[in-house]
């Protein structure tokens, strides 16, 4: 076994490291070497194996069947108010909190900072991604005579911006100690050739990894315990960039419960058949989702006898758990998907090379994995125009243009709230 770090980068055809441990003042050399020594390599090599996975063959190999579904506007009144009533009750009893996904950075956007502090041109006036969410626990407060406990998930290149950004804005009037943050894990990049990358301050290259990891991340981090220690059973998670993101819906809760199961999950149709979107499915008679860069063309076009798409509901990151599912989730390993992404890295001369086009592979879990674990899902079908308003692109679709349309026209249509 290697007992130095010559030796571990010689065994891993890391070797190129040893260019930067040279350029590095003796601070820097030493920061590095305790990072190369902490590298898990076997891990490693078994992600940047990923990246020449073949994903539409993966995906032949399952079985994949449509999966039910509950449109939230053709159920019964009766149905309707059943549902209501369960969920509004264990809202009220303080056993229900929201969690929010808020590790990546607004630079798709032309934004320089935690992507939650973007702003939106909103009326009747501008506010920020966090201050729109946190009107909207607001409101359930104040409806249902509690104070949610929120949790943050930030990332290691976002949590001080973020806490600061608060601090700055002193929590928007929301009580200081119902806010906790924490943060996700970090995997390194990996080159083309399967070197890892450095950045400009002599350490390796890390990225996020990805919105799967919020199970392990809410174990690590004591969220989990904290729960469990204010009776909280049911947990809503969501993304800080849906800018109609209603995390407190007392149907969807009710649906959930009355069907018996452990998670549930909100959905809007797809627009068409190639929608960048994942879509829900049975994979192996499991509840899944399905990326739209690993769902066969084909299979995106099926139609049922009505005409509606077969894989049509869209995941639009509305999940729902029981603490018992989010503790299952936890103790298991999810796993990782690689996309080519954009990084820019140090070169072995010393030079920051920006580059144009992808250069690296992130490794990243996607949260929906975690639903393998688990017979049955609930799916609650909305409508885009009141659930869904993400700000993904800086113009044109699921842009900070859409999402303030969406979001406008549906408070001049719904002065009194939501339900």
């Amino acid at each position: 076994m290697a007992n130095n770090y010559i030796d571990v980068l010689k065994e891993n055809n890391q070797e190129h490291l040893l260019k930067y441990l040279e350029m590095a003042n003796e601070e820097q050399k030493q920061e590095l070497i305790n990072e190369i020594m902490d590298l898990d390599f076997k891990h490693i090599k078994e992600l940047y194996s990923l990246s020449s996975r073949d994903n539409e063959k993966a995906i032949e190999s399952c079985i994949i069947e449509h999966t039910k579904f509950v449109d939230k506007y053709k159920i019964s009144e009766e149905e309707f108010n059943r549902y209501k009533n369960i969920g509004e009750e264990i809202i009220k009893n303080g056993e229900y909190a929201v969690v929010t996904m808020a590790g990546g950075q607004g630079t798709r956007l032309g934004h320089n900072g935690p992507k939650g502090t973007y702003i939106l041109n909103v009326k009747p006036e501008p506010k920020s991604l966090f201050e729109i969410l946190v009107d909207g626990i607001k409101r359930a407060n104040s409806k249902y005579g509690i104070t949610l406990n929120w949790y943050i998930m930030t990332s290691t290149e976002n949590n001080d911006k973020t806490a600061q950004y608060f601090e700055s804005k002193n929590y928007f009037g929301y009580p200081k100690d119902k806010i906790r943050f924490f943060e996700q894990g970090n995997l390194p990049l990996i080159s083309e050739d399967g070197k890892l990358l450095v950045d400009e301050n002599l350490h390796i290259k890390y990225a996020a990894d990805g919105n799967g990891c919020i199970y392990k991340a809410m174990k690590k981090n004591g969220i989990l315990d904290d729960m469990k220690s204010k009776n909280i059973k049911w947990i809503f998670i969501g993304s800080v960039d849906n800018a109609l993101l209603n995390m407190v819906d007392p149907i969807l809760l009710g649906l959930t419960v009355s069907e018996g199961n452990k998670i549930g999950s909100k959905s809007v149709v797809k627009r068409s058949p190639d929608e960048p979107v994942g879509v829900f499915c049975k994979k192996n008679s499991k509840p899944a989702v399905i990326e739209y860069t690993e769902l066969p063309t084909e299979m995106a076009s099926e139609t049922d006898e009505e005409g509606e798409l077969l894989f049509g509901e869209s995941h639009i990151m509305c999940n729902l758990y029981s603490l018992e599912a989010l503790e299952i989730i936890s103790q298991n390993t999810l796993p990782y998907h690689s996309a080519h992404k954009k990084a820019p890295y140090l070169d072995e001369n010393g030079n920051m090379i920006k580059v144009n086009k992808p250069n690296a592979y992130k490794y990243e879990a996607f949260i929906f994995d975690g639903f393998v674990f688990f017979d049955g899902i609930s799916i609650l079908r909305g409508r885009r125009e009141e659930d869904f308003a993400p700000v993904k692109n800086a113009e044109g679709q699921d842009s900070p243009q859409t999402a303030v349309e969406l979001y406008n026209n549906y408070w001049e249509n719904n002065e009194n709230g939501r339900m």
